[in-house]
């Protein structure tokens, strides 16, 4: 097996992150990255110390709520912001860093990664969130799908 690159070895790194999530109906991981070493990881799913969705069920799903909508409305965390939180929580600077992650960010994850002074996105799959999209477009971070 050759030796992977490191976009390859960081997306993978988010797709295995990714297993972690309690999420129903999207597992994704997010893996902050600066001068090519882990900072933080972060996966989708309850607060610290609460019930998951297995256990309680889906609140999107049981309220017909179309994907790309009504962020609010859930009681999982994204990945993005778990792997910000994670980087105040234990005191790490991840300004000027990049986030791999398994899935565009949502409008909600893309303010919070403008914000935090994330540098570039590096997502691998596309999703439905036009105003995202133009939040990302408008700031000054490089947004790139990771080609396999």
């Amino acid at each position: 097996m050759s030796r992977p690159d490191n976009d390859t070895y960081f997306m993978l790194m988010a797709d295995l992150v990714a297993t972690r999530s309690t999420c129903l109906r999207r597992k994704v991981g997010a893996v902050v990255v600066k001068e090519k070493r882990v900072l933080t990881t972060g996966y989708n799913g309850a607060p610290k110390g609460l019930r998951h969705c297995a256990e309680v069920g889906c609140v999107r799903e049981q309220n017909n709520i179309e994907s790309g909508t009504r962020h609010e409305l859930c009681r999982g965390v994204h990945a993005e912001q778990n792997a910000v939180i994670q980087a105040a929580y234990f005191g790490a600077s991840i300004k000027d860093a990049s986030i791999y992650t398994t899935n565009f960010p949502c409008v909600m994850c893309a303010k919070i990664l403008v914000n935090a002074g994330i540098i570039e996105v590096i997502y691998k799959d596309d999703y439905e969130d036009p105003l995202s999209k133009d939040i990302m477009n408008e700031s000054k971070v490089v947004v790139r799908r990771y080609e396999s």
